[in-house]
């Protein structure tokens, strides 16, 4: 059945009125809650690294094709440019469901209250009456369908190439633009310590090992799924050294109690929990991590500079220290501004050192030669430090508070998890003051994975974790809490088996 002219141009009104009624809408929704926008953009798997003039673009594109729409004289350059927007939102929402690392919450806008599904269905409706608008208004042009195809084509070409670019760029070169994927971690279990004292001291077979900064030589065991738990007392063979700083570390079947100011070091059995002093004069330490039975990864001094340094010490021969100095790179004074976190990754086999007031962290064999020097996703590549030089107690020490980068971390498998101290991008602010955000890293593809939150606790920040599996453990004040970890996070674990490192 052909339609007569008058019925063309009364279907051609509709659908001009309902793309004007969509985006005017649209735009509107979105500039009047800008900010919850420009967050859901910043968060999207697709679009975070060009979240600042998407946000602004979009809205303006859109009113900017409803005035054309309006007018007589630009309906088919009008109809061209929306048929086009729309068939880019599909290909949006297409790459979201099919390709991208994980699928916001939501798409938000004037369609937050639709699935993603719904909301795919809901633009390829308007893309087929956007070409029907089309054909209508330019029935005698024979071209029409190469045009319309052409549209589609760069269309889904356009959003292609900026989801592989946003993907380099959030991975490898990113602006701090966190994103989040959903349900990156859900609560299982937890239970009340009493104290707030305690610290991870190491996991294996099955147990949780925490030390007591108050009673440091006792040693608390919980099961992985917190239901039991056990207390014993370490005994030491020599108890006559100036201990100040004694710290457990438990490397199943073995503990090492250490205590880098005497400088010592004894190491136990976990069946009796008593420990022998095997270390017979070395450097001072302010870190130390075991990296098998008898070989130790330290954090010590260069006695020619006063800089920090990272080191090994093997408990056969304790006099025998093997120090590394071009390893931890000073910007400032080499020892304030070098503080960080040493961790060994028993996995991997790779020592990884975390800067606390850069955004930088370092990744080396166990001998000390260096594979990489990875990159958080924040801006602070140079510490803002306040260092002042006290010479009545020979001390330095900070004129005013220093800006933290990075706070406690932990590694897993070939993922590197760490607590972040800055608030990145597009992120809400209320949020940021009640919980704790992980960001982690893939250490094999030295790239940015994603991030989660840690909500507080009573007004607590947690303050350390520990990754076993698929599952998260934290410390909040006196409460240990364990997280299930999301597919999201556990599908970048490698068998590490298969790599020959």
């Amino acid at each position: 059945m052909k339609l007569t002219v008058r019925m063309q141009k009364v279907i051609l009104e509709l659908i001009c009125l309902l793309y004007i009624l969509l985006f005017v809408y649209a735009a509107a929704s979105k500039l009047l809650d800008f900010e919850n926008f420009q967050v859901q953009l910043g968060q999207s798997p697709l679009l975070s690294a060009f979240a600042g003039w998407v946000s602004w673009g979009v809205p303006i594109v859109e009113i900017i094709i409803a005035l054309m729409l309006v007018f007589p004289r630009f309906r088919l350059v009008g109809l061209y440019a929306a048929f086009s927007l729309m068939v880019m939102f599909t290909a949006y929402i297409y790459i979201i469901l099919h390709y991208s690392s994980f699928v916001p919450c939501s798409c938000g806008g004037v369609l937050e209250k639709m699935s993603w599904d719904q909301h795919l269905i809901f633009n390829i409706v308007f893309i087929l009456i956007g070409a029907q608008g089309i054909l209508l208004l330019s029935q005698k042009n024979k071209t029409i369908l190469y045009s319309l195809l052409i549209c589609n084509a760069l269309s889904i070409g356009i959003i292609v190439f900026l989801f592989n670019l946003s993907e380099n760029i959030t991975q490898y070169h990113n602006n701090f633009v966190r994103r989040f994927p959903h349900f990156s971690t859900v609560e299982k279990n937890k239970v009340d310590l009493k104290y707030n004292s305690y610290y991870f001291a190491g996991s294996g077979e099955g147990k949780i090992f925490l030390g007591n900064f108050t009673a440091p030589l006792q040693i608390l065991i919980i099961d992985t799924a917190l239901k039991t738990k056990n207390t014993h007392r370490i005994e030491l063979d020599k108890k006559n050294l100036p201990f100040r700083s004694v710290t457990v570390r438990v490397v199943p079947p073995y503990f090492f109690i250490t205590d880098g100011t005497v400088p010592c070091i004894f190491r136990g059995s976990i069946t009796d929990w008593k420990a022998k002093y095997i270390m017979k004069g070395s450097e001072y330490f302010t870190k130390i991590e075991p990296i098998d039975s008898i070989t130790m990864v330290i954090r010590a001094m260069n006695k020619k500079n006063g800089e920090s340094v990272l080191g090994t010490i093997n408990l056969r021969d304790t006099l025998k220290i093997h120090l590394e100095p071009k390893l931890l790179e000073r910007q400032i004074d080499g020892f304030l501004d070098t503080d960080g976190y040493l961790l060994y990754n028993s996995k991997l086999q790779r020592i990884v050192y975390q800067y606390r007031y850069r955004n930088q962290f370092i990744v080396a064999d166990r001998n000390l030669n260096i594979d990489f020097r990875g990159n958080t996703i924040d801006t602070i590549s140079h510490p803002k430090l306040d260092i002042r030089y006290v010479s009545s107690r020979d001390e330095k020490k900070f004129g005013t508070a220093p800006l933290t980068v990075n706070n406690a971390n932990a590694v897993y498998s070939n993922l590197l998890f760490v607590n972040s101290a800055l608030p990145g991008k597009y992120e809400p602010t209320s949020t940021w003051k009640h919980a704790s955000i992980i960001d982690v890293y893939n250490l094999n593809s030295n790239s940015y994975i994603s991030s989660f939150y840690i909500y507080d606790v009573k007004g607590k920040k947690l303050n350390s974790l520990l990754i076993i599996d698929g599952f998260l453990y934290v410390l909040i004040d006196n409460q240990l809490i364990v997280y299930k970890l999301g597919k999201s996070i556990t599908n970048n674990y490698v068998k590490i088996a298969t790599k020959n490192r």
